[in-house]
């Protein structure tokens, strides 16, 4: 069996196309503060319009601008990803394929040395046998899983846990069952002492949605709605390649634990030339946690 605690190597910059996206000012921010992002890339086709090699040069400008301290991916592959490290050598990334070793999409955990340290990790399925790789047992037909990280902050030596996840596209008891698993989670495995952020693609409207409320009833907040600015509100976070529409569905989600300051959050749609670098825009959030 593949070691499932597995990094894929180093990752992420340098400056492509970083005029042509929006609302650059955001990257401004305090030293103690923690950039966060969360994005679905779609995973890597060589189909067109929407090839992986068209999309490739917008990926990594759009991370290269808003240079996030910390993001989670997915629908990853292993192919893309490493284009993704080879293209931005300035992060490392920990993750494993959700069909086992290189098999399959990541929850890749993305994040700077320079700035944190990863204490721990590991990694669990959505199903009724967490520990097995790559077991699915709620009748969904893509395996599920979180990849999770401890991080110390070498700036301001505060630790805290980072939680990647996608849940399904299709079934909602199975979106049900992975809430109370991960909440059950968390619960279990996670110091209440310290902060956490749970991030990913949760196929599911913020505040439409009975999931939402359960992760909101479990003790986390969306970072969201604490943000003094929130640029592009209205944006759908899933574009499916086409318009951008604003009917304010979001189904792309930072949510967190523990006392904090969210100075902004954007949905990031940036675009060149009509073509759009996935099929759900990158959500991030400019945070700081209360003193501890």
């Amino acid at each position: 069996m593949p070691d499932r605690r597995q990094f894929l190597g180093s990752l992420v910059a340098t400056p492509l196309l970083a005029t042509q996206l929006a609302f650059p000012a955001l990257a401004e921010s305090t030293e103690s503060e923690l950039a966060v992002m969360t994005y679905n890339l779609r995973f890597a086709s060589e189909k067109p319009p929407n090839a992986w090699p068209t999309r490739r040069p917008l990926v990594k400008a759009l991370l290269t601008q808003y240079a996030p301290d910390v993001f989670g991916t997915q629908e990853g592959v292993f192919s893309q990803l490493k284009d993704i490290s080879a293209d931005l050598p300035g992060y490392a990334s920990i993750g494993i394929g959700r069909d086992g070793g290189s098999r399959g999409e990541f929850m890749m955990v993305y994040y700077r040395p320079e700035r944190l340290e990863p204490l721990e990790f590991d990694h669990f399925w959505l199903s009724d046998t967490p520990e097995v790789m790559g077991s699915s047992t709620w009748g969904n037909t893509n395996r599920r899983m979180v990849t999770w990280v401890r991080f110390l902050d070498r700036r301001t030596q505060r630790q805290f846990y980072f939680w990647n996840t996608h849940l399904d596209h299709a079934l909602q008891p199975a979106r049900e069952k992975a809430t109370t698993l991960i909440l059950e989670r968390i619960a279990r495995q996670t110091d209440p002492k310290l902060p956490l952020l749970l991030v990913g693609d949760f196929n599911a409207v913020a505040k439409a949605n009975p999931i939402y409320d359960q992760f909101l009833a479990g003790g986390l907040q969306d970072t969201w709605f604490l943000a003094q600015t929130r640029r592009n509100e209205q944006a759908n976070s899933f574009n499916g390649f086409q318009a951008k529409r604003e009917q304010g569905e979001r189904i792309d989600w930072i949510l967190a634990r523990g006392g904090l300051k969210v100075r902004a959050t954007e949905i990031i749609t940036f675009e060149k030339d009509g073509q759009w670098p996935s099929d759900h825009f990158p959500i991030m959030a400019w945070l700081t946690w209360d003193p501890a």
